[in-house]
């Protein structure tokens, strides 16, 4: 006789945050569970699976290698879990929000994930917004939005609406980028993030550059980068696939991480909201 094992997905849903937020407390604020609960849960599911998931050595919720094994694992099924429960919820979303969104995630990510969400929710109008972050959080506090994906020059866990951090890199076109002289840079108009960090980036390392090319919109900075005119910096999930990261240049300093936070008016959300913003978050990690 066979005997079949089911993991819980409470389980995998606190292990999944824990590890997406570098924390109990956090997880424990998002699950609405107390701190001590949510150690429990792990310790559950690690005497399910036998398996240490999280180092003791350090404080920051480092996955061991069992752990890196069940994260994608643990993505998929919740993901598919979440799916079903919306198939089969006899409650109809509807309504519209207005989403803003920084220009290079609107043209590379969002197309997938929005397109997704609209097949699924075919009664929620979505208005999508593309501005700067800084513009993003200043139209969010004026309530223009009712959901802005933001980006945050410092890594701050603990700041409001944090999802993950990620990478910054060069990026050129396929050809070798040759430079003579300064460094051209194709960025977007002051107050941008990733502008920001590139010139500072170089100043400290004394490289020599140049804003050869300022544009607002991704697909303008991908047509000067395409011809040749300068590279830029970019997150390292919105390099489109016509450009290419610049990797090992001894020339060009490493430019560190970035914040992504998701702002939801939460005192005035409408299910259509809040079914988004757990959505984009999901499929965001």
């Amino acid at each position: 006789m066979t005997v079949y094992r089911n993991l819980p997905t409470d389980l995998l849903r606190t292990f999944v945050t824990v590890h997406d937020l570098a924390g109990v407390t956090r997880a424990g604020e998002i699950l609405g569970r107390s701190q001590p609960a949510i150690s429990l849960q792990i310790k559950r599911l690690e005497a399910v699976l036998d398996e240490q998931l999280f180092s003791r050595e350090t404080h920051k919720f480092e996955l061991t290698t069992a752990g890196e094994l069940l994260l994608e694992y643990a993505r998929n099924i919740l993901e598919l879990n979440d799916e079903l429960f919306d198939k089969f919820s006899t409650r109809e979303i509807t309504g519209s929000v207005k989403l803003g969104l920084p220009s290079e995630f609107a043209t590379t990510l969002m197309p997938r994930i929005i397109g997704k969400f609209t097949r699924q929710y075919p009664d929620v109008t979505l208005e999508v917004g593309s501005e700067l972050s800084v513009d993003l959080r200043k139209k969010f506090k004026q309530h223009t939005y009712d959901l802005v994906l933001a980006l945050h020059q410092n890594v701050n866990r603990e700041a409001e609406g944090f999802i993950k951090k990620e990478k910054l890199v060069w990026v050129a076109n396929r050809r070798k980028p040759e430079f003579e002289g300064a460094v051209p840079l194709i960025v977007a108009p002051a107050g941008c993030i990733y502008r920001k960090r590139a010139m500072s980036a170089l100043k400290v390392a004394k490289v020599k550059n140049k804003i050869v090319y300022t544009i607002p919109d991704l697909h303008g900075i991908e047509s000067a980068i395409g011809e040749g005119l300068g590279i830029t910096v970019l997150a390292t999930s919105t390099v489109p696939d016509s450009l290419v990261k610049v990797r090992n240049s001894a020339l060009l300093p490493e430019l560190g991480d970035i914040g992504i936070s998701l702002l939801m008016q939460s005192n005035a959300a409408s299910a259509a909201t809040h079914r988004l913003a757990s959505y984009l978050q999901a499929n965001l990690q």
